[in-house]
């Protein structure tokens, strides 16, 4: 399968980049090229900046209602070309097809409540101290946005921020990523034809430090959103802060799971394994430390590998395939070595642990137990099909390890015990727990994390906040 070679939209064109330069697009499955993708150089930049200054004071122009017509027409489009997006998106980032429609899918539920919610960003009258006092507190478009979106949900990272953006009156220069640049193209397509007018969003890709070096300091952009990596997020909030940039920062986490005596374990075990291996475990939030209290422990890890070992792994494109390949051959490297690390540590090898196969970035739903917290995967993120298991006795052992990393972002808990959900729940230190379930990243929810897992909010009433100004106006009458 050929996918459509993907250009710049810069001011409501789609175009190649000045220079003509363009990126081989690569399935992973096959490891064959599939298209290209058109590299922006510093000319497009500054094209897009000035697109984006301009509309900016045509959106932020528009009254809400009118903004909400448009982006549900978005939603509407992107709902008809379902099919197509999501074949795309497995082409090009290796998901099963059914992840990919649900992605695609999502972005559209998404794209209306952002439109609804952007209806009513009140604000308030304050009461004042004095007769024929007026005190005001009213909320202001931020102005236009660069937002950095990562390969591995291609399209959901994208619409969280396009969404609250828009909504909230911003225009937008969103750098997509180049290994799967096809699927956000036809995000923003979806915008393009129901309306938007020209230089409200603009689409840009080529090599990712030179853009955000470029467009984070720039006065045009006055706030940066940004989601991926610790690393990568600490040196792009740093460069921020120095021009008072406004920032959220969604970044890796290392999710434990903390399964006690008394939960449903076979459940448990069952929502699990779905949510660890869901796009070959390259999720922020995928749970990866499994804290299991030692009266369950044993039945835990049975069922758990039992499952682990019934997913079928294959191309995305197969009817009959559970989970995908991996994006690409640096994530198999990558897990291959915290395997081997895990195994050298003392870790039990219990399913799993190999490349499949020698074409195709496919790698096989591994469990290693008992692994030492100086292991590698234990302090790293591992991002790929790989969960570690260990045993505990008490519930500060357990919250202990939990905490044990500087990361916070989602966490997990399975307990019959009302007691014990809500204290689990005050003692974890991460931006969200979902308690016997997998059921974060909704919609209309807060979705961040908190210490080196970033800050701010994508989802929920907090996600528009965040593209939001107040302004205060007091008013006397003469």
């Amino acid at each position: 399968m050929k996918n459509p070679d993907t250009q710049l939209y810069i001011n409501g064109q789609w175009r190649p980049s000045g220079s003509g330069r363009t990126l081989h697009v690569i399935n992973p499955a096959t490891e064959e090229p599939i298209g290209t993708v058109a590299h922006a150089d510093m000319a497009d930049l500054d094209e897009a900046l000035a697109a984006a200054e301009r509309g900016f004071k045509t959106w932020s122009a528009v009254p809400p209602y009118e903004r909400s017509k448009v982006m549900r027409k978005a939603a509407e489009l992107l709902r008809e070309r379902l099919d197509a997006i999501a074949r795309i998106m497995t082409a090009e980032q290796g998901k099963v097809l059914a992840e990919a429609k649900i992605e695609t899918a999502t972005a559209a539920d998404i794209i209306e409540w952002f439109a609804e919610e952007g209806r009513r960003s009140y604000g308030r009258v304050i009461p004042a101290r004095l007769p024929g006092v007026y005190q005001m507190a009213l909320k202001e478009p931020v102005g236009p946005v660069a937002a950095f979106t990562p390969w591995n949900f291609p399209i959901n990272q994208a619409v969280r921020k396009l969404s609250a953006a828009l909504a909230a009156g911003c225009s937008m220069i969103v750098k997509a990523p180049e290994e799967t640049p096809g699927s956000p193209a036809e995000l923003i397509r979806a915008f393009a034809d129901a309306g938007l007018p020209d230089g409200v969003i603009n689409l840009v890709y080529g090599v990712p430090s030179e853009i955000s070096e470029y467009l984070i300091p720039h006065p045009i952009i006055r706030k940066v959103s940004f989601t991926g990596s610790t690393k990568v997020g600490k040196d792009l909030a740093a460069m921020a802060g120095r021009h008072m940039k406004r920032v959220t920062m969604e970044l890796g986490g290392h999710a434990p799971v903390i399964v006690f005596d008394d939960a449903d374990v076979e459940s448990a075990a069952n929502i699990m394994v779905a949510a660890k291996f869901r796009n070959a475990g390259q999720v922020c939030i995928s749970p990866t430390r499994f804290l299991v209290q030692e009266g369950v422990y044993d039945k835990f890890v049975r069922h758990f590998v039992e499952g682990a070992k019934a997913i079928k792994v294959g191309n995305g494109l197969d009817a009959d395939s559970r989970m995908g390949a991996l994006a690409n051959d640096r994530r198999v490297a990558a897990i291959e070595s915290m395997v081997q690390d895990a195994i050298g540590s003392g870790g039990q090898l219990k399913t799993g642990g190999s490349r499949i196969g020698n074409k195709g970035y496919f790698f096989e739903p591994t469990v290693v137990t008992n692994v030492p917290k100086s292991a590698r995967a234990m302090n790293d993120e591992p991002f790929g099909p790989l969960a570690l298991i260990s045993p505990f006795a008490k519930f500060d052992e357990a919250v202990e390890e939990a905490n044990r990393l500087p990361y916070g972002l989602a966490s997990y808990s399975f307990t019959k015990s009302a007691k014990t959900a809500a204290a689990i729940g005050a003692a974890v230190d991460a931006g969200m727990m979902s308690i016997n379930s997998f059921a974060l990243a909704l919609t209309e929810t807060p979705f961040g994390g908190v210490r080196e897992s970033g800050y701010g909010s994508e989802g929920g009433i907090e996600g528009m906040e965040a593209y939001l100004n107040t302004k205060f106006i007091t008013q006397t009458g003469v």
